[in-house]
């Protein structure tokens, strides 16, 4: 049997809103296998991106434990969450978050930096050539496409070779094309690095291409499909 790589016990989250606290997760407990591909898939405000992001540490459970790789989450503080995320994780969102300043070589190389590899430079080229942007490490983002800086972040998140890969709609903002590249990229990163990889969708043909599929309802989970054997 495979490790497991995150195990999540009666995971709960209340947040305060307008009208008081409002219970975003219910009792969710998840475990999830090393290789293995997951899909978190329900309707808006079904819970899915909170469940990720407990997953990464970017949000506190109020109750239950989180377990990411042996490591208790809820033990943390924020710097021991920093810590942990920038040595095992990789986190893409939809919204892509490269720094504007910096070109798609910096940005890539930015996180080795910061971890203290002394081959940031030479890693974050290789990255950007992994996903077919060596042509464009010297251009900001503001001069790629949205389909280039969604493969530029894709790269910086893969670049420190994380155990976990986490992705909020990776492909939420492209079109068909971009889309089915970055799916394609995702998928080769579990190939290439082993990572175990955990989306966030509503794309349906997405999901389904995952080991397994989570539906989520009104902060719950609602019921969970294996991929079909091919």
């Amino acid at each position: 049997m495979s490790d497991t790589v995150l195990a999540l016990k009666d995971v709960t989250l209340r947040l305060r809103g307008n009208a008081g606290m409002v219970e975003i997760l219910h009792d969710i407990t998840l475990d999830v296998a090393q290789g293995e591909t997951l899909s978190l898939v329900g309707p808006s405000g079904s819970g899915k991106s909170s469940l990720l992001m407990i997953m990464g540490g970017l949000e506190r459970a109020t109750s239950g434990s989180v377990l990411s790789l042996g490591q208790d989450l809820t033990a943390l503080n924020e710097d021991g969450l920093a810590r942990f995320r920038r040595d095992n994780m990789g986190v893409v969102f939809q919204s892509f978050h490269l720094i504007p300043t910096m070109t798609a070589l910096e940005n890539v190389a930015t996180p080795l930096e910061l971890a203290g590899h002394a081959d940031a430079f030479d890693r974050a080229e290789a990255e950007l050539e992994a996903v077919g942007l060596a042509h464009r490490a010297g251009h900001y983002p503001a001069q790629m496409s949205g389909g280039e800086q969604q493969r530029v972040a894709l790269a910086r998140a893969a670049a420190p070779r994380p155990k976990l890969l986490l992705a909020d709609e990776p492909t939420g903002n492209l079109d068909g094309e971009n889309g089915q590249a970055i799916i394609d990229l995702l998928f080769g990163l579990r190939d290439r690095h082993g990572a175990t990889l955990v989306l966030v969708t509503h794309a349906n043909s997405l999901a389904q291409k995952c080991d397994r599929m989570i539906r989520l309802t009104d902060g719950r989970i609602a019921d969970q499909q294996l991929r079909a054997a091919e």
